[in-house]
């Protein structure tokens, strides 16, 4: 892939984004605008330090591509400091920059008075009554695209997927809105991992066990606890859940997946070796385990109602 540089991009200061992990600003790029994000700088826990959060929302944002989900177009690149650092960042591409407004869910829920939590309360119960709640979007559309989300959120193993990192497009002048394209993926894919640690992780089978099926959880909560992906959807208690699950589940390809992960630029081995590893562990423990549960669940409903219409 070629490797793109943006430290020439004309900046525009009048424009500035919000958010915890690493510095932003806005670019033009090609003609089209785009917040240039950059790998937050190291604390004092290593373990916390997001290194390779760059290529993290990189990723995630082109698997998620893959799989037939309007998605913010993602470049990966370099940009060298005023002190002569360069430094590895992910472009997003800005889609305000045509005048719609982002409306945050969390914004959206707050406008829902019914709602027994706040816009970011994360409570799964207050999530949907929101969802049926809000006029902007059909009920129907909003809730396939948040267990769609919630589906490809399990595959790629993200822990940040709050009320403030998905939404709405509205264009008030003309009064219409549209669910935005996913985007802030940056907590996808073990970005706290350093490549050390990923090698550490890929010579132990229980260390890759412990990445799937205790944590990273859902930030989405039930009950006031995070969910477990492997518990939920191995559940097969939600029927919108289900739904989505064989609706991502029929468009997963590992070999475009893998592609993927090969072709993108500045990745080692071991990195690209664990991301690859990684997800075919989430795809077979998590969603081919949860499939065949669910195939199975089927047919015996299915023999269930023919016996009983032979009665």
């Amino acid at each position: 892939m070629e490797k793109i540089d943006f430290t020439s991009c004309e900046v525009n200061r009048f424009k500035a984004y919000g958010g915890a992990n690493g510095n932003k600003i806005h670019i033009r790029y090609q003609g089209k605008g785009y917040m240039l994000k950059f790998p937050p700088v190291l604390g004092r826990n290593k373990a916390m330090s997001y290194t390779n959060s760059c290529i993290s929302e990189y990723l995630a944002c082109h698997i998620y591509e893959l799989l037939g989900i309007e998605v913010q177009e993602t470049l990966l690149g370099t940009y060298t400091d005023r002190r002569g650092k360069e430094k590895i960042v992910v472009a997003c591409r800005d889609f305000t920059d045509e005048g719609k407004k982002l409306i945050e869910f969390a914004q959206l829920k707050n406008t829902c008075i019914d709602s027994e939590q706040n816009g970011y309360g994360t409570e799964l119960s207050s999530i949907m009554t929101a969802i049926g709640e809000q006029t902007l979007i059909p009920q129907e559309e909003l809730v396939q695209f948040f267990w769609d989300m919630f589906i490809v959120d399990a595959l790629l193993g993200n822990f940040d997927r709050h009320n403030g990192n998905w939404g709405i497009l509205a264009d008030e002048r003309h009064q219409t809105a549209e669910i935005a394209p996913v985007y802030d993926c940056g907590s996808c894919l073990y970005p706290q991992l350093a490549v050390q640690d990923m090698q550490d992780v890929l010579e132990k089978e229980e260390e890759i066990d412990k990445r799937i099926f205790l944590y990273p959880t859902s930030a989405v909560e039930e009950q006031g606890k995070k969910i477990s992906y492997f518990e939920f959807i191995s559940s097969l208690k939600n029927q919108d859940c289900n739904a989505a699950l064989k609706r991502i589940y029929a468009r997963i390809d590992v070999e475009r997946i893998n592609r993927l992960v090969e072709e993108t630029s500045f990745l080692t081995l071991v990195q690209k070796e664990f991301y690859q590893i990684m997800l075919k562990e989430r795809k077979e423990k998590i969603l081919d385990y949860s499939m065949e549960q669910l195939i199975e669940l089927e047919r015996e409903t299915a023999v269930q109602e023919s016996q009983g219409q032979l009665m």
